[in-house]
């Protein structure tokens, strides 16, 4: 196993969008992490995003290391149902929608 240590969540997401999502483990919603298993080409990797302290990406030599990562990973920060995460940058995009939608709605009153 190799761990990089990145500085910004910008930097796991455009590693993610390039990349085949196989699990998402955690909810940066509900607690301080979230580990998204993935695979690009032959490279299996781990993109953890932390609240509370250092990201990093780490690449698994194998499956088999990958697969224990990712049984270790859920058993520390529990089982989250696997949803298209829109990223970073899109994290509000359904509030924003939701706020322009009120506002329209209170335009045709007047």
């Amino acid at each position: 196993m190799e761990e990089i240590e990145l500085l910004s969540w910008l930097t796991l997401d455009a590693i993610k969008k390039a990349a085949t999502i196989t699990e998402t483990v955690g909810n940066l919603q509900t607690g301080p992490c979230k580990s998204i298993f993935c695979r690009i080409e032959d490279d299996y990797l781990e993109l953890y995003y932390s609240d509370t302290g250092a990201n990093f990406l780490r690449r698994y030599e194998n499956k088999d290391e990958y697969d224990n990562a990712l049984e270790k990973r859920k058993a520390e920060e529990g089982e989250t149902p696997f949803e298209e995460d829109e990223g970073y940058e899109d994290a509000f995009e359904d509030e924003v929608k939701e706020e322009i939608s009120e506002l329209e709605d209170d335009s045709e009153i007047y």
